[in-house]
């Protein structure tokens, strides 16, 4: 099964980790099943990357002896921990950050591949991971008079975790009541079922509530057992899929989910498009357009939700002092007048202090909506 161990608070911690002492070296592995579908693919890959960044580490010029025996100590864990492929089965990619003086190792897996040198820095690095960014969980609900179901995970990645059966009589033309009392007795029972499996979704997932929520089964029960829905669970309904509760084979139910689970997460990302439409005609203070601009807002901490377009990077300064960062090549900090250090990519930079702000990133691609603010553009707190 597809992996995916991103979460915004492990991407917030992983921005925050600035080590006293040491480096932290970050590795990307690519594990692209139609590559590497076999195990022994996999361990040829994962030495090759390893290859890769012990080169890097030897070769590093401005390294310290001490920092150096570091880095080799923190390959041979990776090394030690990955081993044959095992460790990755399930992803698409791996990302290991591990830093020895710092008490850090960390193996994520990942639902896409990513093609990266290994790096190492003073922190980790984190920007590929927030391209991918967090799993949306989804949840399906199939439900009958008699039986429901619920499957739960990210897109292409539902699992059944709950299984209701309700004793609910069935009908007949004859009986101790009259027919009409029966019946009544026999809706009563179909309720009760529904109620019951509201009150179980509800148990399952208050804790950890999906972004959205699909009703399977007949049309004629998925208004009643929608309305018994708690509140919580009401406002995530996305849609219904019209299948058989009982007989309908997991991958059927996957299959019949992905479109509406692809047209959602299109849909918050025209959202998050159109707050921006509207934070700009709301006065020009509510968003920042362009690289300028937008690092601007993240030094001043007012980003709220940050878009940049897939692949986007440009040359810039840091302070070391304060952190301030700038789009072109301004030798001294205009905040505290410290000499500047030039960034490959300030971008890069940028996401990560975003992050630590608890902004919410959005990373696009294929939207012609950022190409005319530069790439980039947030929407701002204040």
């Amino acid at each position: 099964m597809q992996a995916n161990d991103i979460t915004r608070e492990r991407l917030r911690r992983l921005a925050d980790t600035r080590p006293a002492q040491g480096k932290v070296l970050s590795l990307f592995l690519n594990l692209d099943p139609r590559e590497f579908a076999t195990a022994p693919a996999r361990s040829t890959e994962i030495r090759s990357m390893l290859d890769r960044a012990a080169r890097r580490v030897r070769d590093h010029e401005s390294l310290t002896h001490e920092e150096r025996a570091a880095l080799r100590a923190d390959l041979e864990r990776t090394q030690a921990e990955l081993g044959d492929g095992g460790l990755a089965k399930g992803a698409h990619g791996v990302a290991v950050f591990a830093s020895g003086p710092a008490g850090l190792f960390e193996v994520l897996k990942l639902s896409e591949p990513i093609e990266h040198d290994p790096v190492i820095a003073d922190a980790p690095f984190i920007v590929p991971l927030s391209a991918i960014g967090p799993p949306d969980r989804w949840c399906v609900v199939l439900v009958n008079r008699r039986t429901a179901r619920l499957l739960c995970g990210v897109s292409g990645q539902l699992e059944e975790v709950e299984l209701i059966r309700d004793d609910v009589h069935g009908q007949h033309d004859q009986g101790g009541w009259s027919q009409a009392n029966y019946q009544r007795s026999i809706d009563k029972d179909a309720d009760d079922h529904l109620r019951h499996a509201a009150k179980v979704a509800f148990a399952r997932l208050q804790d950890d509530l999906p972004v959205g929520i699909l009703v399977g089964g007949p049309q004629e029960l998925a208004g009643d057992f929608e309305a018994h829905l708690h509140p919580y669970l009401r406002e995530r309904l996305a849609g219904r899929l019209d299948l058989d509760v009982e007989h309908t084979s997991g991958d059927d139910v996957r299959r019949a989910a992905a479109p509406r689970i692809e047209a959602a997460a299109r849909e918050r990302e025209d959202a998050a498009l159109a707050r921006l439409v509207e934070a700009f005609a709301g006065g020009h203070w509510r968003a920042a357009s362009g690289l300028p601009e937008v690092l601007a807002a993240v030094h001043e901490q007012r980003i709220e939700t940050l878009l940049v377009e897939a692949g986007f990077a440009a040359p810039g300064v840091r302070c070391p002092s304060c952190g301030w960062l700038g789009a072109d090549q301004t030798e001294a900090c205009p905040a505290d007048g410290t000499a500047t250090e030039r960034l490959s990519d300030v971008v890069e930079a940028a996401v990560e202090r975003a992050l630590t702000q608890a902004a919410d990133i959005r990373v696009l691609r294929d939207r012609a909506e950022l190409t005319s603010h530069g790439r980039i553009a947030a929407v701002l707190r204040f």
